[in-house]
């Protein structure tokens, strides 16, 4: 007998021998632990029974519960991810918005020196007088032509508004076609200064409203890449709570905590 005990003890299959053997003695000692089952014993030994399948069904209702949970958990993570990708083409986007918007800046300011540096000269050449010209129809003709063209070639090459050379047809918007040539030309190198400077305003400003929509698009990118890091750990803490090979959840879990995202300035 000593030695059938010592070998049970040191038996690798003890414990689930002992498992088996308090299932199998469970139900007797509810019904002799029960003075109703003393008197009942059949009564007794269904009542145990339903006590155990309907603990095990609340067992089981947990489970369910929690993978539930776990699978929310992975799938607000994907979420989340999905988000934060988008956010970060998104801001990206903003990026060259912003850089194409400082390059108009840049190119409004050249523009806008030269014409005032024309303007310059102009003034100066102006500054000595106007030749003499017979005042005949044919010269006022002429000086007509030489506005008109003036002003059409500035406008072509962006130095005037595109309703200048109508204005000019028209003899509105300031402009006189019976000035002398020289007179003319001060005045459509005035006019495109003047323009070209509030181009460039207009291109800093614009510049303005693209960076500060720059700032916002990398808060939020921010933002979703730093709720996605913490979804990614919560979603790491508990895919083991998930069945393995339970699909779309697994491939998820495992999608999520392989990504990572790096923040860029």
């Amino acid at each position: 007998m000593n030695m059938l005990a010592e070998m049970l003890l040191t038996e690798p299959a003890l414990p689930a021998i002992w498992v088996v053997l308090m299932l199998l003695t469970l139900p007797a000692l509810v019904v002799l632990a029960s003075p109703d089952g003393v008197n009942d014993p059949r009564r007794a030994l269904v009542d145990s029974i339903t006590l155990l399948r309907r603990r095990e069904e609340r067992r089981e209702a947990v489970r369910r519960q929690r993978r539930d949970e776990a699978a929310q958990v992975v799938r607000y993570a994907e979420e989340v991810r999905v988000a934060a990708d988008q956010a970060g083409c998104a801001a990206q986007r903003w990026q060259d918005h912003w850089e194409a918007a400082a390059q108009r800046v840049d190119a409004a300011w050249r523009s806008w020196q030269e014409a005032d540096a024309r303007w310059a000269r102009s003034r100066v050449t102006a500054a000595f007088g106007t030749p003499f010209t017979a005042q005949t129809t044919a010269e006022y003709a002429d000086r007509e032509r030489f506005l008109h063209r003036m002003v059409g070639e500035a406008a072509a090459r962006g130095e005037l508004p595109a309703d200048a050379l109508s204005d000019a047809l028209s003899g509105g918007g300031g402009w006189d076609a019976r000035l002398h040539p020289v007179e003319q030309e001060l005045a459509v190198h005035r006019a495109s200064a003047a323009h070209l400077e509030r181009l460039h305003r207009e291109a800093v400003a614009a510049e303005g409203v693209a960076w500060h929509d720059v700032q916002l698009a990398r808060r939020s990118r921010d933002s979703l890449y730093r709720e996605a890091a913490e979804a990614r750990g919560r979603a790491a803490a508990v895919r083991n709570l998930l069945p393995a090979g339970s699909g779309a959840a697994a491939a998820g879990v495992r999608r999520v905590i392989a990504t990572g995202h790096v923040m860029v300035g």
